[in-house]
């Protein structure tokens, strides 16, 4: 067993996944931090720091971030499933390719890595958890930022994070997720703050840094599980 914690990010390039990658570093974590193009995201280099590119929904790349954790730092503890996709259009101009690339970053991409991760654990027997981002637009839909099939893959996560954490509670495996709301990111470069800052009770707009704090509570946190916490300004509690 490895005497330093071994954290995996998924979707660590920029934005919520970057911020958790610099939470856990500076916690004294190992982290293997993955995405598409990582390598180029500008991470300084540091003993306790893998990358590893590629796309997390092809289940290749899930073997390697795996392989690198345990070849590298000795052990999965955690895994951040933070890589995922978000395309917001009225329900009838969705296409199949855009519900495959959906299905594939932000389902498949949750499956492959998380599989490989909970058999490590186990066979780790100290226990660890996996936090996975999902959206607090799931839970209250807003008619002006229409995203229904977007939601359905989100609403995926959300199922199975309170499957797992029943599943695995005996062997101390904990699976939570965090909820954002509107979060300042290269997602939403293009969108307007004005509007942005509608689409929660308190009129704010989240930080990267706001999120990666609630995945380090949860990460941390000994006896949470099965856990939705909300990230969002207030807005899953209803109308405003």
């Amino acid at each position: 067993m490895a005497s330093k914690r071994t954290v995996i990010v998924t979707g660590a390039s920029q934005g919520i996944g970057a911020a958790v990658v610099q939470a856990f570093l500076d916690r004294g974590y190992n982290v293997v931090a993955t995405s598409r193009s990582v390598s180029k995201a500008g991470f300084a280099p540091s003993p306790n720091l893998a990358l590893v590119d590629g796309d997390i929904g092809q289940a290749t790349t899930a073997e390697k971030v795996a392989q690198t954790a345990i070849a590298k730092f000795g052990s999965i503890d955690h895994v951040v499933n933070n890589a995922g996709i978000f395309v917001a259009k009225s329900f009838t101009e969705y296409t199949a390719d855009d519900f495959r690339g959906l299905a594939s970053t932000n389902l498949e991409g949750f499956i492959f890595i998380t599989q490989l991760a909970v058999k490590q654990i186990l066979s780790q027997g100290a226990g660890g958890s996996v936090t996975t981002i999902t959206a607090s637009l799931l839970e209250n839909p807003i008619a002006g930022l229409p995203a229904s099939v977007a939601m359905v893959t989100k609403g995926g996560l959300d199922a199975i994070t309170r499957s797992l954490a029943s599943e695995y509670a005996k062997d101390n495996i904990r699976f939570n997720a965090v909820a954002p709301g509107v979060v300042d990111t290269p997602l939403h470069k293009k969108t307007p703050k004005d509007f942005m800052k509608t689409l929660s009770p308190m009129g704010t707009i989240s930080d990267p840094k706001d999120i990666a704090e609630a995945v380090v509570y949860l990460t941390e946190a000994r006896h949470v599980t099965g856990e939705v916490l909300h990230v969002d300004g207030g807005a899953h509690a209803g109308r405003w």
